[in-house]
């Protein structure tokens, strides 16, 4: 892929900013949206603080013709969306359509990827999840994301738009300060009694954004573009038991972990990804869940350091 201009919406979040590094170091033209101040932005060719939805990404798509567009914009936690369902909506859904028909009307040749979540799955009820696991979110996050899906299709099938969907798992890794992670390191850190929510036994695929990175540049050049869907993840099932101890271990936190058995009705019990469709396209993840807690938490030391 060379010389190509990218777009990338909410540039400043977790995902969005390690692409936009991602594709600077491949020296492609990155023009970065998001609602941050400017010294939050990694170092890109172009920022614009612009909040979609927008009637002025129009012009912003006009002027800049990007040959790709990734599309990480949106609020990304489930609680969040509970308690803000209309915001989350706009953020996600709406925002999607305004983003998709700016592109239809002024630079149509455009290959858009949209970050969904496998929030759009709700509770497994397969061992492993493939793209074709029936669709039954049960938070609004999840179905919000499911709408956005099938906007893209939408815009596929009638306009001839140049869709595709990434459905995330449990992503993690340095610059994330919110989720599982984030909590259990925080807790084992300031907190004199590690008690989390939940019984333990409920399951993830984690992965490290720098493979959610490399997926989304697989996907970007070989990709089919016609509304299709793919799971990223690591293929892995990892208990968050076993999550906390290995963080308590690379914490060098030894201690005893208490779950209080509260599991909240918008949160999945199980998730395992089938990633046969990105491992048959070249997808390969390669950091491992021990090694990437290793970077993980020498990340938030620094970060709880300086707080």
């Amino acid at each position: 892929m060379f010389d190509k201009k990218i777009l990338i919406t909410g540039v400043a979040g977790f995902i969005g900013n390690h692409i936009a590094l991602s594709f600077s170091q491949k020296k492609q033209h990155v023009f970065g949206i998001d609602i941050r101040p400017q010294e939050e932005i990694p170092l890109i060719d172009r920022y614009l603080s612009l909040k979609l939805p927008s009637d002025d990404i129009g012009t912003v798509i006009r002027d800049y013709q990007p040959d790709i567009c990734i599309h990480c914009a949106g609020p990304s936690s489930v609680y969040y969306s509970v308690k803000n369902p209309v915001t989350d909506f706009n953020a996600c859904a709406l925002a999607t359509l305004n983003l998709l028909d700016a592109m239809r009307q002024n630079s149509p040749g455009c290959k858009i990827v949209f970050l969904s979540s496998a929030a759009v799955y709700g509770n497994s009820i397969t061992p492993s999840i493939g793209e074709d696991h029936p669709l039954t979110p049960i938070s609004p996050y999840g179905f919000h994301k499911r709408i956005a899906e099938e906007i893209c299709k939408e815009y596929a099938v009638v306009y001839g738009l140049k869709t595709a969907c990434v459905r995330i798992f449990s992503a993690y890794g340095p610059g994330l300060k919110r989720q599982v992670l984030w909590d259990i390191c925080r807790k084992a850190i300031m907190q004199p009694e590690l008690i989390l929510e939940g019984t333990g036994n409920e399951t993830r695929d984690f992965v490290h954004v720098a493979d959610i990175v490399s997926a989304i540049n697989i996907i970007a050049e070989k990709g089919l573009f016609i509304g299709e869907v793919y799971n990223v993840a690591s293929g892995r099932e990892t208990l968050i038991r076993d999550l906390a101890n290995l963080l308590l271990k690379s914490l060098n936190k030894p201690g005893c972990i208490r779950f209080n058995g509260d599991i909240a009705a918008s949160i999945p019990h199980k998730w395992k990804a089938d990633i046969s469709k990105l491992r048959s396209m070249g997808y390969i993840p390669e950091i491992t869940l021990e090694n990437g807690i290793e970077g993980y938490v020498k990340w938030v030391r620094k970060e709880l350091s300086q707080e």
